[in-house]
């Protein structure tokens, strides 16, 4: 409810999109509690691996916000999923504390995909001593096998985020290893459309961007 009051009583949301004249997942997300009066206003967070591009987007956004705030308003920058797992709000803080470090901020965490999934799933990510692994999925077999080998070897559970076109290698490759059966697929968690479901029932072949993995390696030897 923390988010949901900070973004009632804001005098300026801002809302990451990937281009120009987009309407943002995080937008779309919050819509219902924004209201038609509310001052609403994207900015453009590119999708690209070059660093230029990003790091200008990043300090933009903070001066923005630094602006308004300096001007008197309560500002929301709205952010998909927790704004310190892999965010691009953690990005834009960072600018923020050393470009306007007098600048007041304050993070709301959120519920990460894996946890909403593993709740809708009724699946435990971890129990006992369990290990718990967040990662974006790798980008090559080479390197999820290297990743899948030291998992097994000190029992570790994962969450693999990011899944995407990956999964066209990556099903074929749990098979193979006998962790497929051991696997929860989820896509676009939190949506009207999610699809959580045993990965053996997710043919290979491209998911969307918002698409993740759970694996367990095995269970404790005490339960109920």
């Amino acid at each position: 409810m923390a988010a949901v009051r900070a973004i009632e009583q804001a005098d300026l949301i801002v809302s990451p999109v990937a281009r120009p004249g987009e309407v943002g997942m995080a937008a779309r997300i919050a819509s219902r509690w924004i209201k038609p009066d509310q001052l609403q206003r994207s900015h453009v967070f590119p999708m690209v691996e070059a660093p230029q591009p990003r790091q200008q987007a990043w300090k933009a956004a903070a001066d923005l916000l630094a602006g308004e705030v300096s001007a008197g308003k309560q500002v929301v920058l709205l952010c998909e999923g927790d704004a310190s797992l892999f965010a691009t709000g953690s990005y834009v803080l960072l600018s923020l504390q050393k470009r306007h470090p007098s600048c007041t901020v304050r993070v709301i965490p959120g519920i990460p995909s894996f946890s909403a999934a593993a709740a809708a799933a009724l699946w435990p990510l971890a129990l006992q001593q369990d290990q718990f692994v967040v990662a974006p999925c790798p980008d090559c077999e080479g390197d999820f096998s290297r990743m899948a080998s030291q998992a097994e070897q000190r029992g570790q559970n994962l969450a693999l985020l990011k899944l995407g076109r990956r999964w066209r290698w990556l099903r074929p490759l749990l098979e193979q290893r006998g962790l497929l059966s051991r696997s929860l697929f989820a896509e676009k968690v939190g949506w009207p459309d999610q699809v959580i479901a045993p990965a053996e029932q997710i043919p290979a072949g491209e998911r969307p961007y918002f698409s993740l993995l759970l694996i367990r390696q095995c269970w404790p030897e005490v339960l109920p």
